[in-house]
Parts: structure tokens; C-alpha cells; sequence
């Protein structure tokens, strides 16, 4: 069965959005060209770790001589997006990703596949990565100052849940939190 792929080369809107309140949300990659529209759903770690990995090639870039690929240090103001998701559909919920930098276009590029039972254990004996057949992918491409504002909007999201405990690190929790007694 060969593979659909959702592919964006230049989309209009990329972003991380979230749906549900802080605890109990849901993280969602969402891409749009035109009238095409794709929802994924990942983890909060996921996210922060895409953001944090695409800034890294970007700082990269910028140490080439001359920066020949004119990689903004910052995000540029004209392409901020702080507006809400657009209607969420879920197309899967992610499982293995992978990211790397087009040259020729002067794109970061994204691939995301669904998770599937070959995302689990590795020790399990039904595991064999040769099997695995992904029935679909979501394939994006992002010019720099696109990734930019991505990264920027993307460790925003992930910083606006749940504040931390000042003793322990873990998210303090609407109910209270086994650092903290409750306020009488």
C-alpha cells in the first residue's frame, strides 16, 4: 500500500497550537496551504524538542561564512502567528519524526509519521524496524523566518501550561500539588 503523504513545500500558516486546559491539553502540529488543512497531534516534549532542534540548525546556518542562506537571529515581526488553531481534525498522533535542511530551497524540513505498534518496545520480539510501513506521513517545508516565528510560537506554547513547583520541578496542578498544602 504506498504511503499518503501530506506534503507542504511553502505553507501559508505552520504552527503548534494546543486544545484543552493546561493539564490536560493536547498538542497539536497544524499546516495549511490554500484550502488544505492538516492536523497532527504530539507530544509536549515532541514539540519542544522540534523547536529546540530547528533553532539549532538555523544557529548553525548562521555561523557559514557570509550566512548565505540570510537566517534571521531572531523571528522576524511580520511573520509572529499567535492566532488560535484552525478548526482541529486530528490526521494522527505522531510517533517517530525526523528533520533536516534543503539546500536548494533554503528550507528546514519536517517529516512526521503516526505512531504505530513499531514505535514501541525494541525488545520486544515483534519488533523489526524492516516492517514497518507507514500508511501515511505529513511532509513540511519551511523557509528560515518561517521556522523562526514556529520555534518562537512553539516555546511559547509549551511555557504557558502548568507553573512549576519551586521545590520538586513537576507541574503544580488546579487541585494542589504533593509539594504545596492547599490554601485554607
Amino acid at each position: 500500500m504506498p504511503t499518503l503523504v501530506h506534503e507542504f513545500a511553502w505553507p501559508d500558516r505552520v504552527v503548534i497550537g494546543t486544545v484543552g486546559a493546561p493539564g490536560a491539553r493536547t498538542f497539536y502540529l497544524q499546516v495549511r496551504a490554500g484550502a488544505q488543512l492538516v492536523s497532527i497531534a504530539m507530544e509536549k516534549q515532541q514539540s519542544a524538542l522540534l523547536a529546540e532542534k530547528i533553532d539549532e540548525i538555523l544557529d548553525q546556518l548562521i555561523t557559514l561564512d557570509g550566512n548565505p542562506f540570510s537566517v534571521p537571529t531572531g523571528t522576524p515581526v511580520e511573520l509572529v502567528d499567535n492566532d488560535p488553531l484552525e478548526a482541529v481534525e486530528e490526521q494522527f498522533r505522531t510517533g517517530a519524526m525526523g528533520l533536516g535542511w534543503d539546500p536548494a530551497t533554503a528550507q528546514v524540513v519536517i517529516e512526521a509519521y503516526p505512531l504505530t505498534d513499531a514505535n514501541g518496545d525494541p525488545e520486544d520480539e515483534s519488533f523489526e524496524r524492516d516492517d514497518v510501513e507507514a500508511p501515511e506521513m505529513l511532509l513540511v517545508r519551511m523557509p528560515v523566518g518561517t521556522a523562526r516565528a514556529f520555534t518562537k510560537r512553539t516555546r511559547e506554547v509549551v511555557g504557558a501550561g502548568r507553573p512549576l513547583c519551586p521545590l520538586c520541578g513537576y507541574p503544580i496542578d488546579p487541585e494542589g500539588h504533593v509539594c504545596t498544602p492547599p490554601e485554607l
